[in-house]
């Protein structure tokens, strides 16, 4: 009896670690991009749907969280809004959608279009008051994103900048919180995703999108691709996806996703 006991003991204890094991392989961390997020969010409740007993745990920090999380293997895969350095050249990068980032303003400030050269002159400090770019007599209060997020990179890399070439009077994290900051001074000027400033625009909130070199921010000249400040958004890993991880990334890059690309106001990838 005491045998019997034992081994029963035994199976039990395998199968509740079988159990176990199996629960955590129908699980699937993603961290990284505050931009991949919110859609990354949709298509995991989808993803559930279509495959009962599969959870999608995402997680925001930025694009180089999600590198560094996912080379620690604190994820499965990371987000990172921006295409891989050269020193990432050993992960993979599996884009999903494409999006770009916009200068915004107030809806409320009477400057209607910047130069790329105001611009650069405005985030370095070298033009300070609206009245020199044709605006108010006020003081510009420059909103710049924090180290680590991508779209700052994007933003830097287009202008030639250095990080601490940068002047801001405010710093921010995720794309809503550039949207708030704007959209609550009028003398504000930011920079977001366009997708994420699109749909906020169609939402009535208080900002207006400027053009690039005299191409309008919109998903439509990023799909046609004229808009000159854009981005792929990547799922990375660090070995060739293989199981669930793999399944996660096919669905995130196949049709059956593009209306949720899109009501995300980004553009689906040209394969």
């Amino acid at each position: 009896m005491k045998t019997l006991a034992f081994l029963f003991s035994i199976l039990l204890i395998f199968g509740c670690e079988k159990s176990s094991s199996q629960k955590e392989s129908s699980k699937l961390v993603l961290t990284g991009s505050s931009t991949i997020a919110p859609l990354a969010a949709e298509i995991g409740k989808q993803f559930e749907k279509e495959n009962p007993g599969v959870r999608i745990d995402v997680q925001t920090g930025g694009s180089s969280r999600g590198i560094a999380d996912v080379r620690k293997g604190l994820s499965n895969i990371g987000m990172a809004s921006r295409a891989l350095k050269e020193s990432e050249k050993k992960l993979y990068a599996h884009k999903i959608a494409l999006d770009g980032v916009c200068v915004i303003l107030n809806s409320e400030n009477s400057v209607e279009m910047l130069t790329d050269e105001q611009v650069l002159k405005i985030y370095t400090k070298k033009i300070t008051n609206w009245k020199e770019v044709g605006g108010d007599d006020a003081a510009i209060t420059v909103v710049n994103k924090a180290e680590g997020r991508s779209t700052l990179e994007i933003f830097a890399y287009y202008f030639k900048l250095k990080n601490s070439d940068i002047k801001p009077d405010v710093i921010i994290g995720d794309n809503e919180q550039g949207i708030k900051t704007v959209a609550g001074d009028k003398y504000a000027i930011g920079y977001v995703s366009i997708g994420t400033a699109e749909y906020n625009y169609q939402n009535r909130v208080a900002i207006k999108l400027l053009a690039c070199n005299g191409i309008t921010a919109s998903t439509k000249t990023l799909a046609e691709g004229t808009f000159p400040i854009s981005r792929p958004l990547n799922l990375v890993t660090t070995s060739v996806p293989e199981g669930l991880v793999k399944k996660f990334i096919d669905y995130c890059q196949s049709k059956k996703v593009y209306d949720l690309i899109k009501s995300q106001y980004f553009v689906p990838p040209v394969n």
